[in-house]
């Protein structure tokens, strides 16, 4: 959800302010970087996982206050749209049968905010982008009730001066504009957190960029936008153009949206916050009382509050994290480049194959981006999205290779041998990894089933928002039965 904010206008001196405060912020953490204790001595890892509110009829269901207020769970929080919530799980230790773990624990608490949200007049569909999600939908109320965001949709537009453009061409077309940050709402993501030492942080970011246009290939779920079939992972682009700032002119200058891949391999965690502070202005430019100089001084770690919230408006695929929890700082890769969904064995699966393909690209003696320019690896990111389980990648010594061939001949063995390395337990390693591996074997994911249920239903005779309710039905009983998406029928 991000860090919460007390305004949503702020003044002229306010953002002056704010800017030397976050070059402040910055000089410290440079410092800190040099010298300074972090937590990594064990490998953690934390999960979110962004959740859609649906009614009887399969359309989206404005009530995510009353389904927070009967779930009585601080797992749960608010996002953007009344029709979002999201689930937080707390950080725990990668090794052993930890996964199996939390899968039971994912799905008791899915099960019990299904039976609340019921009692509330909603269900909850884990899905990239709710499918009957109408652009009439998006008007009135429809944001959730937090200053954040409505600071956020105030510094969109101001930046802006016009309305957004939402200009997305795949398998069909979609354009339209919108008067406000409304269309982002549709993204529902899942992010993956790995806590790393300072000193391997930069081949861990590394590493997870290279690996971006695989994992959308395996786990895109987002075909559907506003009843038009986009790309594989619609979400992607959505969210781009969703969130841009940019005027059409500055756009062609080059200037960098707030959702953004990146530039360049970086040598360090550094590079990542020098460049939000030099390249992107402020979205949200609220300042604290503290003096990051002398916590430091004082021998505590400084929140860096203000680098930290305008870390929080730049939309990395693969974000650079600075956090202190019970005074200790640490640092985390975080990734976001996956879909929700479609259920949560799948979501493990895809967290496993991440977690154990990311450890053995970062400890290569030559990395793979020492081989692979850094546009390889976004064209790799928007192929997998635009074409899912049709993609092709590049792939240094192999050329041009299939995502299902790349993922069975090159990265699923690294992602057992990365989890082995991790000390995860041979009965997490088998469940999951075979669930990767049959998916590839079918060239099935989550996207390539919704459209072919879709189709389906339209060879029936139901037009195409007929066809989308009746596929989302059929999906919530298969993300309910927690059973792999490969394994699902057809209608």
């Amino acid at each position: 959800m991000g860090d919460e904010i007390g305004t949503t206008v702020f003044s002229r001196e306010q953002r002056k302010r704010y800017r030397a405060k976050v070059q402040r912020c910055l000089d410290v953490f440079e410092r800190m970087l040099q010298g300074h204790a972090f937590e990594f001595e064990r490998p953690l890892t934390g999960l979110e996982i962004e959740l859609n509110l649906v009614d009887d009829a399969w359309q989206p269901a404005m009530a995510n206050a009353e389904v927070l207020a009967a779930i009585a769970d601080p797992a749960f929080q608010t996002e953007l749209g009344r029709y979002n919530i999201e689930l937080n799980v707390p950080p725990r230790p990668l090794p052993g049968a930890s996964a199996l773990e939390l899968e039971g624990l994912l799905r008791s608490s899915m099960n019990h905010a299904e039976e609340r949200a019921r009692a509330a007049g909603a269900g909850i569909v884990m899905i990239g982008i709710l499918p009957t999600l109408r652009p009439e939908h998006l008007n009135g109320e429809w944001m959730s009730a937090n200053a954040r965001y409505r600071a956020l949709d105030e510094a969109v537009f101001s930046a802006r001066r016009e309305d957004l453009e939402l200009n997305i061409a795949g398998v069909e077309k979609l354009r339209m504009y919108s008067p406000t940050i409304a269309p982002e709402s549709a993204c529902t993501s899942v992010q993956l957190h790995l806590q790393v030492a300072p000193n391997e942080f930069a081949a861990n970011w590394n590493a997870a960029q290279v690996l971006a246009g695989p994992q959308l290939a395996l786990g895109a779920n987002s075909p559907f936008l506003f009843g038009k079939q986009l790309w594989a992972e619609t979400r992607t682009e959505l969210f781009l153009q969703a969130t841009d700032t940019r005027s059409p002119e500055l756009r062609n200058q080059g200037v960098r949206p707030p959702v953004f891949f990146g530039d360049r391999w970086v040598t360090s965690i550094f590079d990542l916050f020098e460049e939000n502070v030099r390249y992107f202005p402020a979205l949200l430019p609220e300042t604290t009382d503290e003096d990051p100089e002398a916590e430091l001084a004082a021998g505590r770690a400084p929140r860096l509050q203000e680098l930290r919230l305008h870390n929080g408006t730049v939309y990395r695929w693969n974000r650079p994290v600075y956090d202190v929890v019970d005074g200790r700082p640490h640092l985390r890769v975080e990734n976001r480049v996956l879909p929700a969904g479609p259920t949560v064995v799948d979501v493990l699966a895809n967290a496993a194959f991440y977690y154990g393909v990311v450890r053995m690209l970062a400890a290569e003696d030559r990395p793979i981006w020492t081989k692979m320019s850094f546009d390889a690896a976004r064209a790799n990111f928007t192929e997998g999205a635009r074409r899912g389980a049709d993609a092709v990648f590049y792939w240094p010594g192999l050329g041009s290779v299939p995502w299902d061939e790349l993922i069975l001949r090159r990265l699923l063995p690294l992602a057992e041998e990365g989890l082995t390395l991790w000390g995860v337990s041979q009965a997490v390693r088998a469940r999951y990894l075979s669930i990767v591996e049959e998916r590839c074997k079918r060239r099935v994911n989550g996207a390539s089933w919704q459209v072919a249920a879709v189709r389906r239903f339209e060879e029936r005779g139901m037009d195409r928002w007929q066809a989308l309710a009746a596929m989302l039905k059929l999906y919530a009983q298969g993300m309910h039965a927690n059973e792999p998406v490969h394994t699902w029928e057809l209608p």
